[in-house]
């Protein structure tokens, strides 16, 4: 019983430093709206600057005070981040806000290796509580014994806060209708500034006070961030009293999970949020979201269908692009290859935003399903490989099947977090079933077939693939059905009063784009000849939303350049350099504040300014001006 009794107390301090963090990004959310991917990039600076600090200052006044100076240290940068850079992008849609901020976490990523040095960091111990206590047998560091205090303190303070202050009434009425105070004569700009601060303030000093706990790395922002989501999705988004019941329920799930379901300890915080977002889609202590912003144009300029020129010119390029393996090397045609498959990718799931206007946060899955699917098949089963591309991706579909069941009954961003959960769900599964998938170690020896093992003859390959699945899914949206989810995505009331089946148009997207997104995982996992669970991860959940906006959501094509762009880059820049994040990170960064439609989008938009300065009678206004494409 002791040893229950210490590990609950030992869920508890974890809770402590994960409310800290998440209370911030419920704070910030509540408020501005902005879904901050970045806010674990502020915890691990946080932490790393504390530890700078409380190595040069001495004593125990010089480790807390170095512990709080580095919180504030952070804040202020955080406020620097929201002038500079947020202030800018506060009416986009969130999945600009979304892109930009993950940009800003690849540039910290690289930065703190810049500064600090790639090795892990391990903090003194803090003044003061060095020790532990015998309990029954069982030692509980006394440091644990202060995060417990600690939680339920820094809650009464921000209750206090924002139920108690002037500062406080304007947050909250500002989560509930920013319009109305800003028509009271509240200056927002400021009110945000704060507020982004306060956000920032608690998750630096949630990864401060880590130091002593756990070592300081560069890879801690994404391992905390994925966990501060889905804290505050099960609290309620804005809810901090919700974070912080969310916290402790979480922790003790990650403490008591490994010791009574071992083999399913990572899935269960996964499980238990798609089961609240299920029963209760707005999580425990929250309220029914607002409707979303939508993303500008994409009513306003309808779609048009190529014309016979633009067809054309789409057929030059494909033509071009297969002359490829007659003057290129074997490495050239491998990162081809690379590019044709993620093209796949990003076209399945911008189909499913740009079309349906629905955004998924975990659309690596199906990826990782259909790359599962073919291994299964050829390891087990020994297919051919032809079979086994024509039957693996049918595992992203049925995947597909099941977990666009629940999350069609959501919207906006509760649809995006549990489409992440289910995503992690999987990931969850493939990690720890070593038996079947091989854990960790993947499944090897997945190689294509003599007639597709050259460079160029897989390279021809995945780009026919890619040709057809981007006609394809073109055709569809000029099609009954794509006009249909159209409808579904501008007006869920008005297509349902026309007669639609809105949640079964939504329900079929999913199948689609999964089932798509599984042919270019069964691609990817003859071209790299094995499977890994990270080929289910949310890194390469978001590289497909990175490549989708950076092509332009608004655009029916623009995954395709958004695709060839983004890899290719990203690919070259890891050649090249050993900043290649930092690199990447603060392009897109450019990209979301100097174009925020996107590539695609703003090509089309220099050629409709071009269009209408063109003089009387010139040829350019032969045509009439067509909609964005």
């Amino acid at each position: 019983m002791a040893f229950y009794v210490v590990q609950f107390l030992t869920g508890l301090a974890s809770a402590a430093s994960l409310f800290l963090v998440a209370s911030g990004l419920s704070i910030i959310f509540g408020v501005t709206r902005i879904v901050n991917f970045a806010h674990g990039a502020f915890y691990m600076i946080g932490a790393y600057i504390a530890f700078t600090l409380t190595e040069r200052l001495s004593g125990a006044f010089g480790f807390w005070g170095g512990i709080v100076l580095a919180a504030l240290a952070v804040a202020l940068i955080g406020v620097i981040v929201e002038m500079v850079l947020l202030r800018r992008i506060y009416h986009a849609p969130e999945l600009f806000q979304l892109l930009a901020t993950f940009g800003l976490t690849l540039m910290v990523e690289d930065l703190v290796v810049l500064i600090w040095g790639p090795d892990d960091l391990v903090g003194r111990r803090a003044p003061g509580f060095k020790g532990a206590i015998d309990f029954f047998g069982q030692n509980i560091p006394s440091y644990d014994l202060f995060l417990i205090v600690l939680g339920p303190v820094v809650l009464g303070i921000l209750w206090l806060l924002f139920q108690r202050t002037r500062w406080g009434v304007l947050v909250r009425a500002a989560t509930q209708d920013r319009d109305m105070v800003a028509a009271l004569g509240v200056n927002q700009k400021w009110l945000f500034t704060s507020v982004f601060a306060v956000g920032v303030f608690l998750a630096a000093l949630g990864g401060a006070l880590q130091i002593p706990r756990d070592a300081v790395h560069h890879a801690m922002d994404l391992r905390i961030i994925v966990e501060v989501f889905v804290v505050v999705v099960i609290g309620g988004l804005g809810s901090i009293i919700g974070a912080f019941v969310a916290a402790v329920l979480v922790s003790e799930l990650n403490a008591f999970g490994i010791l009574i379901f071992p083999k399913i300890s990572i899935i269960l915080v996964f499980l238990v949020m798609a089961a609240v977002l299920i029963v209760r889609p707005w999580g425990l202590f929250g309220k029914p979201e607002a409707p979303a912003r939508k993303t500008p144009g994409l009513t306003v300029n309808p779609w048009r269908p190529l014309t016979s020129n633009e067809r054309l010119a789409a057929l030059a390029a494909l033509v071009i692009a297969a002359t490829l393996p007659l003057f290129a090397g074997n490495y050239a045609l491998t990162v081809g290859s690379e590019i044709a498959i993620f093209v796949i990718f990003a076209v399945s799931l911008h189909f499913l935003m740009s079309v349906g206007g629905l955004a998924s946060f975990g659309h690596a899955a199906y990826f990782g399903l259909g790359a599962y699917g073919v291994a299964f098949l050829a390891k087990m089963a020994g297919l051919p490989m032809i079979v086994c591309l024509l039957l693996g991706p049918l595992l992203g579909c049925m995947g597909a099947a099941v977990f666009g069941f629940f999350a069609v009954q959501l919207s906006g961003v509760y649809f995006a977090m549990l489409t992440l959960a289910f995503a992690q769900i999987v990931w969850s599964i493939a990690f720890q079933w070593v038996s079947v998938t091989g854990g960790d170690n993947g499944i090897l020896g997945v190689w294509p077939e003599k007639w597709a093992a050259s460079p160029s003859h897989f390279y021809w390959l995945a780009l026919g693939v890619a040709a057809l699945v981007t006609i394809a899914l073109r055709a569809m949206v000029f099609s009954p059905f794509g006009y249909a989810l159209r409808a579904t995505r501008d007006s869920l009331l008005r297509s349902e009063a026309i007669g639609i089946n809105a949640k079964r148009i939504q329900w079929t997207a999913f199948v689609i784009a999964g089932t798509t997104a599984g042919i270019g995982g069964a691609l990817f996992a003859y071209l790299k000849g094995s499977v890994f669970p990270d080929n289910l991860g949310i890194s390469l959940s978001v590289d497909a939303l990175v490549m989708v906006l950076l092509g332009g959501v608004e655009t029916v094509s623009g995954a395709v350049i958004g695709a060839i762009v983004y890899k290719a880059l990203n690919i070259w820049l890891v050649s090249q350099t050993d900043l290649s994040k930092l690199v990447l990170g603060g392009f897109i960064v450019l990209i979301v504040v100097v174009f925020p439609k996107g590539i695609v989008g703003m090509l089309e938009t220099l050629a409709q300014r071009r269009r209408k300065s063109s003089p009387p009678g010139s040829p350019l206004l032969a045509k009439p001006i067509e909609s964005a494409e």
